[in-house]
């Protein structure tokens, strides 16, 4: 009985094909929304995770301002500051191993003619701190060494520092221009996958300061914590001990101590918020899609009234008469929504292209089955509860009066 339903409902799509068309349109724009904003948003998520698993769980960052996160990349818009003293203050603090500072600057870069700017990334070059940062991905060397702690106006480029800001890779020996200094590259860091990080100049810190005029400023601490200590409750320690130094109430700190998996936490909430807003305006187009299923529906009731009052006459019940619209409506969800995926799918991987196309190769869209399948019962149950009116009013409409209905 039910496949004959299914049959029924399929043979009325044929006489009706721009119209049904017409009437799927806003099931499937929305489900194309839905799968490719929630399949990139999950893309997002795991490349965060692997970001922060490349950095360490055992890690910390100290940064300049008190209250939000604040960014290493706008430190320099922050009134407050991180010092030498800072740093001495916090190796001092029980469960941390070590703690370097390192200072960010945009900055001018100068090479064979062409000048751009770009961030600038500078950090003790002593073996303990090399030893530090050698480990954190974005300091990490794909050929060349790091400068030496005798040596002072040597520079590290980033993978396509050279072919994205010049046009041409930058080898190691060859001279850069920094704040009017030249300086000889000396190694070149492997790729990550951010354009930041991708693109940046590292160098000693005592050239970057000589370079810049700042005597001890840092723009933030990386700090490591030892086996056995957890990062939470280091970086609580780390909190009370720079509030005592810089003489801050709590609640009133000049600094912010983050952990990885604070860090992790926070640009997720950003992320899903961003996410919910727009899944939500796709939302919309699927209640536009609901409204036009049960509008066709309506229009399919009228048309087929005389095809109702016949099948009641040879014995159809009323629950018989609404199964059929139901899964008409349903059918017409369904294949809306299995457009919409293929659409979504389609949509997630050009725009996956588009972005590694300018340097982001570490966001890869995630489809799972779940998604998928959740996606398709989603715009099923919408075709279906969207039907439910109209196949209601239909199981009610006497037989003598279908019979003698003319269009």
């Amino acid at each position: 009985m039910i496949l004959d339903y299914f049959r029924f409902s399929l043979s009325t799509f044929g006489g009706r094909k721009l119209r049904t068309a017409l009437t799927i349109l806003g099931i499937f724009i929305g489900i194309a929304a839905v799968v490719s904003l929630i399949s990139l948003g999950q893309g997002m998520q795991n490349a965060i995770d692997e970001q922060f698993e490349m950095l360490g769980s055992d890690r910390i960052t100290v940064t300049p301002g008190g209250g939000d996160m604040s960014s290493p990349m706008t430190t320099e818009l922050v009134a407050a500051k991180l010092y030498d003293h800072d740093v001495e203050v916090i190796q001092k603090v029980n469960g941390v191993d070590n703690a370097i500072g390192v200072l960010v600057r945009t900055t001018k870069v100068e090479y064979r003619g062409k000048s751009r700017h770009t961030m600038l990334f500078a950090s003790s070059t002593d073996s303990k701190s090399i030893k530090f940062i050698q480990n954190i991905d974005y300091f990490m060397l794909e050929k060349g060494r790091y400068p030496k702690e005798s040596e002072k106006y040597k520079a590290t480029v980033a993978y396509d520092t050279g072919n994205s800001l010049f046009d041409r890779e930058i080898k190691i020996g060859e001279k850069i221009i920094v704040n009017g200094r030249n300086l000889e590259v000396v190694a070149i860091t492997k790729k990550t996958g951010n354009p930041v990080h991708d693109t940046k100049v590292t160098m000693p810190l005592d050239t970057a300061r000589d370079l810049f005029g700042v005597e001890d400023e840092l723009s933030l601490i990386f700090v490591e914590t030892n086996t056995g200590f957890e990062p939470a409750e280091v970086a609580e320690n780390i909190e009370d001990a720079l509030r005592k130094d810089h003489r801050v109430k709590k609640g009133e700190e000049d600094f912010t101590v983050t952990t990885a998996e604070q860090m992790i936490a926070s640009f997720k909430g950003m992320l899903g918020m961003m996410q919910a807003f727009l899944v939500g305006i796709a939302f919309i187009s699927l209640l536009v899609g609901g409204v036009g299923i049960m509008n066709t529906m309506y229009t399919s009731v009228l048309e087929r009234t005389r095809e109702i009052g016949i099948m009641k006459s040879i014995g159809a019940r009323n629950i018989d008469i609404m199964a059929v619209f139901v899964i008409e409506s349903g059918l017409l969800g369904l294949v809306g929504g299995a457009v919409g995926v293929v659409m979504g799918y389609a949509i997630g991987k050009t725009t996956e292209m588009i972005v590694v196309a300018s340097g982001v190769t570490m966001l890869k869209v995630f489809y799972s089955t779940e998604l998928i399948i959740g996606a398709l019962l989603f715009s099923l149950i919408v075709g279906s509860l969207s039907g439910m009116l109209p196949a209601i009013e239909a199981s009610r409409k006497n037989p003598a009066d279908s019979l003698r209905y003319r269009r």
